[in-house]
């Protein structure tokens, strides 16, 4: 990226365009032409931008986007995003109204949820997708309360369209042991047999990323696609037993700057407390990154940035927003060169965490610029 994108920015987050088109015919590829594909940027899209993810999966042709919460809901449609756009999380009955306002769908997953739109008073009847609970154990209504659920949903038609009945899958991203995932397939079987009963035709959809990857019967009439749209693997097994079938792109590059360099000697001792001696000899730079901007402080002493095209190791514990590296490998560096800090499955492997939250823990002031 050119000198003058990234003027006046310390630390800046590169997205690739056309890695966002890759993994997208990725996916689009793998489901049946009637599939829809529900592109999910909840989180800042991954830690990518919220607004410019959306958009850019919006172009390209993504049926459905998936949030988290009306906050994120509303920000896409304040920037003009107009698919469909169906709330993830859970949604605070003050805002219930303005969901069905600005065509937004909410997922129902309690008989509380239930009730607080019975409650609402809304402009026109209001969107949602029933969560149903196979085996996850998180939100869903559980199998023993279908004929309940079915029951309340006859007396609210004037409040509520069922546009969608949805499953999340517990243990979708080992492909050695797929009986989870199949018994929770078979639960759900159940509740579109009784929803079809019931003369309901909802959109069906329970595959995320694994499930799409690994279960093609769990495709139904919709897929949620996050973490693979960013180009990374569910699970390391995913990408092994993949590997030779397809690949996903990256598109984040986190960048920063060398701010300062100096020589100390064998045995000065490095960072707060003093954590890490060193051995020889060396050239410590300085980066303006830390915790704050979402580098883990469990990369003290073993995190890897790149300068220059070599790895650097960190030196002593990450502070708040700054970060001390090993560059004597590097004898031409020299403050303003940029910094590749390296975010893969390694890196959250040392720290003890997922590229999932490595990323999504990015922090959203930090500048993403699209290219």
């Amino acid at each position: 990226m050119s000198h003058t994108a990234r003027q006046g920015l310390r630390n800046w987050i590169e997205i690739d365009r056309k890695a966002i088109a890759y993994n997208f015919k990725v996916f689009r590829g793998l489901i049946p032409k009637r599939t829809k594909l529900m592109a999910v940027v909840k989180s800042n899209a991954y830690g990518h931008g919220l607004v410019d993810f959306a958009q850019e999966v919006e172009r390209l042709g993504a049926d459905f986007l998936g949030v988290d919460s009306m906050t994120e809901a509303l920000a896409l449609r304040r920037q003009g995003i107009t698919i469909p756009i169906l709330v993830l999380g859970y949604t605070l009955p003050e805002l219930i109204a303005e969901a069905a306002e600005k065509n937004i769908s909410l997922t129902v997953s309690s008989f509380e949820a239930l009730e607080a739109i019975q409650k609402a008073r809304l402009p026109k009847p209001l969107k949602v997708h029933i969560k149903v609970d196979t085996g996850m154990h998180r939100q869903g209504f559980l199998l023993i309360q279908q004929k309940t659920l079915l029951s309340k949903l006859k007396t609210q038609t004037a409040k509520i369209k069922v546009e969608g009945l949805f499953t999340h899958f517990a243990a979708a991203k080992n492909p050695a042991f797929p009986k989870d995932t199949q018994n929770q397939v078979a639960e759900f079987t159940q509740w579109i047999g009784a929803f079809k009963k019931a003369g309901l035709t909802p959109i069906l959809h329970a595959a995320a990323t694994a499930g799409t990857l690994l279960f093609p019967e769990t495709h139904f009439d919709m897929v949620r696609i996050g973490i693979g749209l960013y180009g990374y693997w569910p699970a390391q097994e995913v990408k092994a037993y993949l590997k030779d079938r397809l690949t996903l792109m990256p598109l984040l590059v986190w960048k920063s700057l060398i701010t300062e360099i100096k020589s100390l000697k064998k045995g000065s001792r490095v960072g707060y407390d003093l954590t890490e001696t060193l051995t020889s000899d060396s050239r410590v730079a300085v980066v303006p990154i830390g915790y704050w901007h979402g580098y883990p402080r469990s990369l003290s002493s073993i995190g890897r940035v790149v300068v220059r095209g070599s790895e650097c190791r960190v030196l002593g514990r990450v502070s708040m927003d700054m970060l001390t590296i090993d560059t004597t490998n590097v004898p031409n560096a020299r403050v303003g060169n940029v910094v590749e800090i390296i975010l893969d499955e390694t890196t959250a492997s040392l720290a003890d965490s997922s590229v999932y939250e490595l990323i999504t823990r990015l922090n959203p002031l930090i500048k993403r610029l699209y290219h």
